[in-house]
């Protein structure tokens, strides 16, 4: 359901039971630690999420890592206003 590295591959699974009887296979909360060391960086003019993922972290899949660290669902957003800075956290593998 979720590709490799997804922030969400680790997190348990629950059944909802409708009150119709059918049941919803959802994830369960996923809580977002907190982050000791980080980063800050000045968002450029074009840049985008995975790119920033790719020159932090070496792989461009971990975008998500900067959204957690923000509390921004969309990564995407963290990157619309040059000059803005923003935060890198850690690359920790347990996360």
């Amino acid at each position: 359901m979720f590709f490799k590295g997804s922030r969400y591959e680790k997190v348990k699974n629950y059944i909802f039971k409708r009150q119709d009887g059918s049941e919803v296979l959802l994830k369960k909360k996923r809580r977002i630690p907190e982050q000791k060391g980080r980063l800050i960086h000045t968002v450029l003019e074009g840049e985008r999420s995975d790119l920033a993922a790719n020159r932090y972290y070496g792989d461009p899949l971990k975008f998500w890592k900067i959204a957690d660290g923000n509390a921004e669902m969309n990564p995407e957003n963290l990157f619309k206003r040059p000059g803005e800075k923003i935060i890198i956290p850690p690359n920790d593998p347990e996360i």
